[in-house]
């Protein structure tokens, strides 16, 4: 019996607009940081995606891909529409602690689903929309500006992490 391995697919980064109104720039320039993301993930198997960096980091690919899905599900989902699901890997560093090579596939589709819920629960919200956690007040304008400087971060973890595996960089 032949086992298949999942491999990561390719992604085509979409460009923004780069006059937009706000709104649609702040989308923009989300979507692109996402699939710059994925586009760190492309053609690498569940154990590669699960390598460690440098010791004594917890921090891979995997993790990345938890941690995401973690975060989009939290501001968007939870934080600000207020739906009723349960958070993805609670707990302090759970996403980047808890990875399996097994569970890659599952994950990094867990990944793209909570992307599309997340467009989705804001979809009608406007930029002023606000809502409040932990005694501070928030707009969906923040989240987006906060979601976005995450996606920025950890995607240049991401090309450290992919340098380290197989010499790829950039993009």
């Amino acid at each position: 019996m032949t086992v298949m391995t999942w491999i990561a697919p390719e992604v085509d980064r979409r460009e923004g607009s780069l006059v937009a109104q706000e709104r649609e720039m702040l989308q923009g320039y989300l979507t692109w940081f996402r699939e710059s993301m994925l586009m760190k993930f492309a053609g690498l198997t569940g154990e590669q995606l699960a390598q460690r960096s440098v010791p004594p980091s917890a921090m891979s690919l995997l993790g990345l891909i938890r941690h995401m899905a973690k975060v989009e599900r939290t501001w968007f989902r939870i934080r600000f529409a207020g739906q009723p699901v349960a958070p993805l890997h609670a707990g302090k560093d759970i996403d980047f602690d808890e990875v399996a090579p097994e569970d890659a596939e599952r994950e990094y589709a867990l990944l793209i689903e909570e992307m599309r819920l997340a467009d989705e629960a804001v979809a009608e919200a406007s930029l002023d929309d606000r809502f409040v956690h932990n005694d501070e007040e928030y707009s969906l304008r923040l989240i987006y500006q906060h979601v976005i400087g995450e996606y920025a971060r950890h995607t240049g973890h991401a090309d450290f992490l992919r340098e380290q595996i197989d010499g790829l960089t950039g993009a």
